[in-house]
């Protein structure tokens, strides 16, 4: 086995929990490992760390796999996925659609397979768990017992770790099509288009607590993909909801999905950019008592992050002269916004938010903090694995 050595203090971040190595911090890697290659990780002084994957290709060079002399074989991954399903039958919302191995979370760095009925959806995002596709596929089968196992390869992460993007079908046959349910609504989901593996699963609980507000209320859903939290503020008694997406495919799925559940006539859909229609309402003096801010990330590189804070400051500050300020027959308006940018920590976001409230002329009062849905596990020592953020505020 090739060994890698850190530089003189580089161990830090290691020794407090962290699993990544990068390429700055490397000491000595000659002889040069294979990529994708398990190597044993030193400190200066040659003590033993961990095992890890490595990538010469990557900025990250190892992603630590074990922090013990285990031996690297199909016992070791049996145990690993075993080990996460077991958790999110203990902790998820719903195992019937759950994310079951969720990268470095569960000691499996770059690996995500999202559970949906009986079809799973496998990433490898790391060279080292790429190489041991079938091996996992193998192990998947016998844990899961899944009618078909969906590849969806094609996150454009994959390309810092020198790999291609792919998408189709490793176990069983299927077109992709399945339906499943989520917090007692239906959804028709293609598991081989969409975005990411198919569903914001991460959002579970989110969808849930955000319709416990909806009652009664005009509701507007911003950047509303598939129409999940239109859905759900329509089925707990919302008096209209507005829901808006820029991609006519998805403004379809989420059609057919209202359909499917009886709630089509309590919900309107647009096709529009939520910049602008967000825009062109607040010019119109449309107001709202529900607003929910749910957009993709605005930046995926740290050097981006001053344009996204820019981005979310504008959209917070349009969306929050839309909604109701409080008077004596009503309580003020409420936004439910996320950012699901690991690039933008939770109190960066949360001072935007301040900075736009200001910039509106409303006081708003934090009423809740929101994350991610208990399958997508946080390592405290790993902040890069709590990635969702999500706030309720009102406008007091």
């Amino acid at each position: 086995m090739f060994t890698i050595q850190l530089n003189r203090g580089a161990d830090h971040r290691v020794l407090s929990g962290h699993c990544w190595v990068y390429a700055s911090e490397v000491a000595n890697e000659a002889p040069l490992p294979p990529d994708g290659s398990i190597v044993k990780l030193l400190d200066d002084r040659g003590r033993f760390l961990g095992l890890g994957l490595y990538n010469g290709k990557s900025q990250i060079r190892v992603r630590l796999i074990s922090r013990h002399n285990d031996e690297i074989n199909t016992g070791f991954f049996h145990y690993r996925v075993r080990a996460a399903w077991e958790h999110r039958q203990r902790y998820a919302p719903s195992t019937d659609c759950c994310r079951v191995v969720a990268s470095e979370a569960d000691s499996l760095p770059g690996l995500i397979v999202d559970k949906y009925g009986d079809h799973l959806v496998l990433q490898t995002l790391t060279l080292g768990l790429d190489n041991r596709k079938a091996e996992l596929v193998k192990i998947l089968v016998e844990l899961l017992k899944p009618a078909a196992i969906i590849e969806r390869n094609d996150a454009p992460v994959r390309r810092y770790e020198g790999l291609e993007p792919v998408r189709g079908i490793l176990h069983g046959q299927t077109d992709g099509r399945v339906n499943v349910e989520v917090g007692g609504l239906k959804f028709s989901l293609n598991l081989l288009e969409g975005h990411k593996t198919g569903f914001y699963l991460d959002q579970q609980v989110n969808y849930a607590r955000v319709a416990a507000l909806a009652a009664g209320k005009k509701v507007l859903d911003a950047f509303s993909y598939m129409g999940a939290f239109s859905l759900f503020c329509a089925r707990a008694g919302a008096a209209s909801v507005t829901a808006v997406e820029i991609d006519a495919d998805n403004v379809a799925a989420a059609q057919a999905n209202a359909q499917a559940n009886g709630l089509a006539d309590r919900i309107e859909f647009r096709t529009q950019n939520a910049f602008d229609l967000l825009s062109a309402a607040q010019k119109a003096g449309e107001t709202y008592d529900l607003i929910i801010l749910d957009p993709p990330s605005f930046t995926r590189t740290r050097a981006n992050v001053p344009e996204a804070a820019r981005g979310y400051k504008e959209i917070h500050l349009r969306a929050l002269r839309m909604l109701n300020a409080p008077d004596a027959n009503r309580p003020g308006g409420m936004l439910a916004t996320f950012c699901c940018s690991h690039h933008v920590p939770r109190e960066m976001f949360e001072q935007i938010i301040a900075e736009a409230s200001a910039d509106a002329h409303h006081h708003v009062r934090l009423l809740e903090r929101l994350s991610q849905s208990p399958d997508h596990p946080i390592l405290p020592a790993v902040p890069e694995t709590e990635y969702l953020k999500g706030a309720i505020l009102q406008v007091i």
